[in-house]
C-alpha cells in the first residue's frame, strides 16, 4: 500500500523536479519505509511506499519494465499477482513483489491485462515509446485516484491534498460539491471539494496523449460472470463460503503480520472465523470498547476471540481519548466526512500495536441486505403497479405532513416520486440533510441533478437485476464508494496501515448479485451469509441487536465537545453560503435534547468548519 502522484506537462517549459517532491512529501503517511521519483521530459513521477510485500529495496517504485519502455507507480494490493506471474514465463523476474508482475503484465497485454487481476489498486503508467500516460483504477474504487487538468499540465495523485501541494491548482472551495456533502455526508464524484479537481471513477482508465484525454471503462457493476442459478439454498450457501474463504486467505499474502478489526457483529467476525480456518497462526483481532454500555460491543467481540484463540485487543474509548484524537483525526481528513473518526481511532490503535495490514468486515452489510432499506424496498415494490394510480392520493398525503423535522420531509419526498424505482428512492433513504433542511441553512441552490441518483440512471441493465441486488448495487455506487472506502483510506493510511476487505471481492459480489431475492430473504439478519458459515458464528453474535460501529457522539457533543463544536458553529455561521442564524438555532436545539435533531445534522457543519479552516478556505 502506498501513495502516487504526478505531473504529465503539455508543454516543454515546466519545471517538474521541485513539485513532484512537494507532492509526494504531503503524502508521505502513505508510505514511511521509502521514496522514489522518476522525471524525465515532460513527464514527472513519485511514489511513498508501505512496505507489505518484499520488504527488500527490489521493491521500490517508480519501476520500470524489463524492456525500460513502461514507468510505473502503483498503489494497492493484487492479490493473485502469483498466478499471473506463472503466466509470465519469457521474463526472469527480480523481485517478489506484485508491483514486477503487474509492469510486465502492462507491458505485454496493455488494458487486457486489467482483468487477469484482483485486488484494489490505482496505477499511473508512462509509455516512454508513445510518450502516453496511462492512469487506472480498481473495480470498486477501493483505492482512490485524484487528477487534475489544467491548461498546461495534468496532475494526478492518491489525495487531493498531494495535487495541491504542488502549487499548480488554484485552491478553491467547490461549493457545487456542497449539496452533496451535505446530502451523503461526503462528496460524491467524480467532483470532489476543490474546485478543478475529480477523480477517476472506479473501473476506469483515462490515457493522456499529445494534451488529448481518453476516458473508458473496463469493468463495472453490471459485470457479470458466467452464472449457474442454484440449484438449492444449500448450493448457493456452499458456493459464497468458498469465494469468502479465498478472498480471506487471498488478503492473508503479505510479508508483515496482518491483523483484524473485530467489532463483534456477524460481518467482521466471520471475517475472523475464516482467518482462523486458513491461516496457521491465530489472528490478531482488535475491538474498540466504550464505558458508554450503549455503544459497548466489546463483550461480543471477546465471544469470538476465544472461540477462535485470537490474540485479542481491547481499546477503551474514553472522552478524554476522543478528545486527544479529535485533532488528530480531523486533519487527517483529506476531503470532509461526517463518518471518518471512527476508522481513524481504531486504524491507529491497530498501527500502535504493531500491525501494518489488517482486515475488515466492512461491505457485509452491503452485499447481504444487512440493512433495514433492503426488505423496506422490496416492500414497496409490492405496490409498483399502483403507484401511477395513487398520485393525487400521496400528493394530497404529503401536502397534509408540514414540515419541522427530517424524519417528515424525507417521508414527503417518499410520497412525491414518480415511481418507486431504486434510483428515486436510494438517495432519500440515503440522504442525511434533505432538500427542505439544505435551504434552510445553506445559501447555495441545490443542483439540477443529484449525482447518485444520476449513476443509477445511468445503468443500462440495473432492473435486471434481482430487487436486493439493486439495493446493493446502489450501495456500491453510492455509500459505500464515496464514504465507507474513501474513508477507511484516509484513515487508515494517515497511519500508515493498510485495511483489506474480503468482502469487496469483486468474484464473490459478481455472484451474490445474481442469486434471487427468495435465496437472500432474511428471516434474521444476514440469514444467507450466516448460513453460509455453518456453525462458525457464536449464537450470541447471530441473534442480538444490529449495532453499527457509532461513537457516542451525541452524547460528547453535548458535554466534553461542546466548547470545540460551540466555537466551530460560530465560525461556520460567519460563512457567506450560511444561513448563520438558523444554524445557531438548530444547534442550541440540539443541546437541549430536541428529539427531531440528529446529531449527525449537527456534526456535518461542525466538521466542514474545521476542514475549511485547517485548509485555509
Amino acid at each position: 500500500m502506498c501513495g502516487i502522484a504526478g505531473i504529465l506537462s503539455f508543454t516543454d517549459s515546466n519545471p517538474l523536479e521541485e513539485q513532484i517532491h512537494s507532492m509526494t512529501d504531503a503524502i508521505a503517511h502513505r508510505g514511511p519505509d521509502a521514496d522514489g521519483h522518476f522525471v524525465e521530459g515532460r513527464i514527472a513521477l513519485g511514489h511513498r511506499r508501505l512496505s507489505i510485500i518484499d520488504l527488500s529495496p527490489s521493491g521500490n517504485q517508480p519501476f520500470s519494465s524489463a524492456n525500460n519502455r513502461y514507468q510505473l507507480v502503483f498503489n494497492g494490493e493484487l492479490y493473485n499477482f502469483q498466478e499471473v506471474k506463472a503466466t509470465i514465463t519469457d521474463h526472469s523476474f527480480k523481485s517478489t513483489g506484485d508491483t514486477e508482475v503487474l509492469v510486465e503484465a502492462w507491458s505485454r497485454w496493455g488494458l487486457a491485462a486489467l482483468p487477469k487481476f484482483k485486488g484494489m489498486f490505482a496505477f499511473a503508467i508512462w509509455d516512454r515509446q508513445e510518450e502516453t500516460l496511462w492512469l487506472v483504477r480498481d473495480r470498486l474504487g477501493v483505492k482512490p485516484l485524484y487528477f487534475a487538468e489544467q491548461s498546461n499540465c495534468l496532475l494526478f495523485a492518491s489525495e487531493i491534498r498531494s495535487i495541491l501541494a504542488s502549487g499548480l491548482v488554484k485552491k478553491e472551495l467547490n461549493t457545487d460539491a456542497l449539496a452533496g456533502y451535505f446530502r451523503y455526508q461526503s462528496v460524491p464524484g467524480p467532483n470532489t471539494i476543490i474546485k478543478g479537481i475529480q477523480e477517476l471513477k472506479a473501473g476506469c482508465w483515462m490515457k493522456i496523449k499529445a494534451g488529448k484525454i481518453e476516458t473508458g471503462s473496463w469493468w463495472d457493476i453490471q459485470s457479470r460472470t458466467a452464472f449457474t442459478p442454484p440449484e438449492s439454498r444449500q448450493q448457493a450457501q456452499s458456493e459464497i463460503l468458498r469465494l469468502l474463504r479465498s478472498a480471506v486467505e487471498q488478503r492473508l499474502v503479505s510479508d508483515v503480520p496482518v491483523g483484524a478489526f473485530l467489532s463483534g457483529g456477524i460481518d467482521s467476525s466471520a471475517v475472523v472465523a475464516l482467518m482462523a480456518e486458513v491461516s496457521s497462526r491465530p489472528p490478531e483481532t482488535f475491538n474498540i470498547s466504550f464505558s458508554e454500555k450503549g455503544f459497548d460491543e466489546s463483550g461480543y467481540a471477546e465471544l469470538v476471540a476465544k472461540k477462535f484463540n485470537s490474540r485479542h485487543h481491547t481499546i477503551l474509548q474514553k472522552p478524554e481519548y476522543m478528545l486527544d484524537n479529535l485533532l488528530p483525526a480531523l486533519a487527517a481528513m483529506d476531503t470532509p466526512s461526517g463518518d471518518g473518526i471512527n476508522s481513524y481511532v481504531v486504524s491507529k490503535a491497530i498501527r500502535e500495536a504493531g500491525i501494518t495490514v489488517a482486515l475488515s468486515g466492512i461491505g457485509g452489510d452491503e452485499l447481504f441486505a444487512g440493512y433495514p432499506f433492503f426488505r423496506q424496498f422490496r416492500q414497496v415494490q409490492k405496490y409498483k403497479s399502483a403507484w401511477a394510480l395513487t398520485t393525487p392520493v400521496r400528493t394530497l398525503m404529503a401536502s397534509l405532513l408540514g414540515s419541522g423535522s427530517s424524519r417528515k420531509d424525507r417521508l414527503k419526498q417518499l410520497l412525491q416520486v414518480p415511481s418507486p424505482q431504486i434510483e428515486n428512492l436510494y438517495p432519500i433513504f440515503r440522504q442525511i440533510i434533505t432538500p427542505a433542511g439544505h435551504h434552510k441553512f445553506i445559501r447555495i441552490g441545490l443542483p439540477a441533478a443529484d449525482p447518485v441518483q444520476r449513476a443509477l440512471q445511468n445503468l443500462e441493465r440495473l432492473h435486471d437485476f434481482p430487487e436486493y441486488s439493486q439495493v446493493s448495487i446502489a450501495e456500491y455506487l453510492g455509500y459505500t464508494q464515496y464514504t465507507l472506502l474513501k474513508d477507511t483510506d484516509q484513515m487508515s493510511m494517515a497511519v500508515s496501515l493498510e485495511v483489506r476487505e474480503p468482502f469487496f471481492d469483486h468474484e464473490l459480489i459478481e455472484y451474490v448479485l445474481q442469486i434471487p431475492d427468495q435465496l437472500k430473504e432474511p428471516a434474521f439478519p444476514k440469514q444467507l451469509l450466516v448460513e453460509s458459515l455453518g456453525e462458525r458464528l457464536p449464537h450470541e453474535v447471530v441473534h442480538r441487536r444490529k449495532q453499527g460501529f457509532v461513537f457516542p457522539w451525541e452524547q460528547w457533543m453535548k458535554t466534553e465537545l461542546r466548547s470545540f463544536c460551540d466555537a466551530e458553529i460560530q465560525e461556520l455561521s460567519k460563512r457567506d453560503f450560511i444561513n448563520g442564524p438558523a444554524l445557531q438555532v438548530q444547534w442550541q436545539q440540539f443541546l437541549k435534547g430536541d428529539p427531531s435533531i440528529r446529531w449527525i445534522e449537527v456534526w456535518l457543519f461542525i466538521i466542514l468548519s474545521h476542514w475549511l479552516k485547517k485548509n485555509e478556505l
